[in-house]
């Protein structure tokens, strides 16, 4: 315990002689701590945000979306799905019979479907692209979509192919600006809609800007501007989560039985719960999070790359030293221990520099988040201080060690005959 003492005093010694060195090693690895610190806080900031806004939809929803179905062994369902969407492929079984089937379950309240199309829209000299989001009456309650102005339309609307659209409040903006825009039409692939209702702000949510969204009845924009038959997803509103299981159970069955698909393996159709979609988010953020802290890494070992090369010009500095130690006494381990303290202490202290800078990028960050206008909760988990901390003791140690062995196995009368 002495022997460890006297290495720590003779080591803050050693830094504060040479307080330029020891700053530009320390921020070596403050910079890779930091950014431990900062990623961590980041991850949580982001998934906090990302399920707040799916919230914003509503907890007691289940969405079921198309997928494009694989009867390949041996490979995931899931990522073939992906890819194929990806690559262009459409699946066009999703239609508005399974809609109204679900909608006749027990545990099921309401439901919509959804279809999204890019289209030119014009008001006046005021023409511009945008998106144009086809659903049915329920949307409004299920998405908890806030009317300023007007309605929203009705289910009548939808079953008689009304030519009639709600503007997302930036489309209102864009189109009419000041101006009222209630009873006024629009044009839409040179059809006039008629605009009965502005919808409050909403922002954007998860990378999609509602605002900036003209809403149209589902039936309207497949049959009149798109020219189709099937949804992209629906989404349904549930009454009691406790069997909200045997609900997703019972929509698979219906999907199925709709769609004549008898093996499991091959169904077009996925169906997830506000849990599951929370628990995809909450493993896409782990994922990136620990890409991320791959990267940081990186940047560490450079830092510890700096602690070895230091290690070893302080090593060379202080052969006469050395050579003195062993020759009134001093055993292996305890050179080792002296040069293996200083390592480790250079790194805990660039590990605490970067804890508190790190931390105090975090709170700035979730400040201009929230100034922004985003729901970002500062948060520095644990565990980050945790890794922080281990990875730079541990850094210390296997940046330190050759240092600290080639001068442990220094010959005394060599190191006193270079002095």
């Amino acid at each position: 315990m002495n022997n460890v003492i006297t290495s720590i005093r003779i080591s803050l010694q050693s830094m504060v002689s040479n307080k330029v060195r020891t700053l530009l090693t320390v921020l070596g690895i403050a910079i890779g701590i930091s950014s431990v610190i900062i990623v961590y806080s980041a991850g949580e900031g982001i998934l906090g945000l990302l399920v707040n806004q799916l919230q914003s939809f509503g907890t007691n929803i289940i969405e079921t979306e198309v997928k494009v179905p694989t009867a390949k062994k041996g490979t995931s369902g899931e990522t073939d799905s992906a890819m194929a969407i990806a690559s262009g492929v459409q699946v066009t079984s999703l239609t508005l019979k399974d809609l109204e089937d679900v909608k006749k379950l027990s545990n099921i309240s309401g439901g919509y479907g959804a279809v999204l199309s890019q289209e030119k829209v014009s008001y006046g000299n005021e023409s511009r692209k945008t998106f144009i989001f086809g659903t049915n009456a329920d949307y409004a309650q299920i998405d908890k979509m806030e009317i300023a102005q007007g309605t929203f339309f009705s289910d009548e609307d939808d079953q008689g192919l009304s030519q009639v659209v709600v503007l997302g409040s930036k489309m209102k903006d864009k189109l009419f600006g000041d101006s009222e825009a209630i009873g006024k039409y629009i044009t839409l692939r040179k059809s006039k809609f008629k605009v009965i209702g502005v919808a409050k702000s909403k922002g954007a949510v998860m990378g999609m800007d509602f605002d900036d969204y003209i809403y149209v009845p589902i039936r309207t924009l497949q049959k009149k501007i798109m020219g189709i038959d099937y949804l992209m997803y629906m989404v349904h509103e549930f009454k009691d989560v406790s069997v909200v299981a045997d609900t997703g159970e019972e929509i698979k069955y219906i999907m199925r039985r709709n769609h004549d698909i008898t093996d499991p393996a091959k169904d077009d159709f996925r169906v997830s719960t506000m849990e599951d979609m929370m628990k995809m988010l909450d493993m896409v953020t782990n994922v990136i999070t620990w890409l991320l802290l791959a990267i940081v890494v990186i940047s560490l070992i450079v830092g510890g790359v700096g602690i070895l090369n230091v290690m070893y010009v302080i090593v060379s500095e202080r052969t006469a030293e050395i050579g003195l130690r062993k020759a009134v006494g001093a055993n292996y381990s305890s050179i080792m221990t002296q040069f293996l303290v200083e390592a480790v202490l250079i790194t805990m202290v660039g590990a605490v520099l970067g804890i508190i800078v790190g931390v105090l990028v975090s709170w700035l960050i979730s400040v201009g988040a929230t100034a922004a206008g985003f729901h970002w909760i500062f948060s520095v988990p644990l565990k980050a201080f945790a890794v922080s901390l281990i990875f730079a003791f541990a850094c210390g140690i296997f940046f330190g060690v050759y240092p600290a062995k080639r001068a442990a196995n220094m010959d005394p009368i060599e190191a006193l005959r270079k002095e």
